[in-house]
């Protein structure tokens, strides 16, 4: 399976998400992505120094807390953190959301728009990060 059919298929076909990408670990390129949805460069290496921070709770932990505290930027919008772990960010925007999960090569950025629910949208994006895991990347 392709890259682009993970986000058409996996992520967008389950319809508990209406906009996703699938960008490599260091955040440098984009590897899929929803017609539309284009988090910026800057936006995408925050996020990795988040989780990378995250990921190591005794060190520098300055992004975190940042993140926290002034919320995460996606594809120019700013969203409130919820829950900020090694693996994984969740954070909302009035109704909308997003999740993001960490694989071994790559990370998902996966919104909910307003009719679907957070839980659901965050269990499927979930579900696809371990699915690539299992499998290598």
């Amino acid at each position: 399976m392709s890259w682009q059919q993970y986000i058409d298929t996996s992520l967008v076909g389950s319809g508990h998400i209406d906009q996703a990408a699938i960008v490599s670990a260091a955040g440098d390129s984009v590897w899929a992505q929803s017609p539309g949805f284009s988090p910026a460069t800057d936006e995408l290496k925050t996020i990795v120094t988040v989780l990378a921070q995250a990921e190591n709770e005794k060190g520098d932990q300055s992004q975190v807390a940042k993140a926290q505290s002034e919320g995460l930027y996606v594809a120019t919008d700013r969203y409130v953190v919820a829950r900020i772990d090694g693996r994984s960010i969740y954070a909302r925007k009035g109704r909308t959301g997003i999740a993001i999960a960490k694989t071994k090569q790559a990370f998902i950025i996966a919104h909910h728009g307003e009719a679907q629910t957070a839980g659901n949208a965050t269990s499927t994006t979930e579900a696809l990060a371990d699915y690539l895991i299992k499998v290598g990347y």
